[in-house]
């Protein structure tokens, strides 16, 4: 089995939540919530929170975690994990949300049972099965071909259902929605982050997408497990009730 290592990137500030990695929840910090959940998985090697801020590092250390100091010039997750595998050797990355903190440890050992060695890039999808999340631009959609290949992520509902009324449409046809976990390959991940932006990720504000244009597969794999971020305090307060 190739090595493997989780990375959760954590920074601390953030335009809707500032300081959100350390927020309690529950007797403990939301970082420290995901890294026990990401310790759990059956199949990494380790698990690193990829940080540039000290307050951060002091509370996974606080803790006995693992965790590596990281540039504050990236973009996003991504570029960090890229920085995290230049200082640790493994085969793939896999990319944990650090603001899940209660992430399902089956959810990222399904994404670890599609990396084989030839598998370029990998994330998580979910079938659908409300009809609202459809219209709901901030579920992101999946198409995806008929070897669990993505075709295309989007905020829009796609495909169109011709003939048929929008309220019908999980009737008429299957849906996939993007749990958004990723894993990388290592030659891969340093590829990518060098890519410029693409003009289909522009356009819809999704850095897969700039993979697709370029030629990478992402292979993909189900869930039946529900995700929830938390990207305000109005979000923890949802996340809260569904795990009272």
């Amino acid at each position: 089995m190739p090595k493997i290592i989780g990375v959760i990137p954590a920074r601390y500030d953030s335009s809707r939540f500032p300081g959100k990695p350390l927020i309690n929840i529950r007797g403990k910090s939301m970082i420290m919530r995901v890294y026990e959940q990401a310790k759990k998985v059956k199949g990494l090697s380790d698990v690193i929170v990829a940080t540039d801020d000290k307050r951060i590092a002091d509370e996974v250390d606080q803790h006995g975690g693992h965790f590596l100091m990281t540039s504050n010039q990236h973009r996003n997750g991504t570029e960090r994990c890229a920085e995290v595998l230049d200082k640790i050797d493994a085969q793939y990355v896999v990319n944990i949300q650090g603001d899940e903190p209660y992430i399902y440890p089956e959810q990222i050992e399904s994404l670890i049972s599609t990396l084989d060695g030839k598998t370029e890039l990998a994330t998580l999808i979910k079938l659908i099965e409300d009809v609202e999340q459809l219209d709901d631009n901030t579920t992101m959609k999946v198409l995806k071909n008929l070897k669990d290949e993505a075709i295309y992520f989007s905020r829009q509902c796609v495909p169109y259902i011709r003939d048929q009324e929008p309220s019908n449409w999980l009737k008429a046809h299957t849906f996939y929605k993007h749990i958004g976990i990723y894993a990388y390959r290592a030659d891969i991940l340093q590829q990518i982050v060098q890519l410029p932006p693409s003009l289909l990720e522009l356009a819809e504000s999704l850095e897969q997408l700039r993979w697709i244009e370029n030629g990478y597969k992402i292979k993909l794999a189900h869930t039946k497990f529900e995700s929830m971020s938390v990207d305000t305090p109005e979000d923890l307060g949802k996340l809260l009730k569904l795990h009272d």
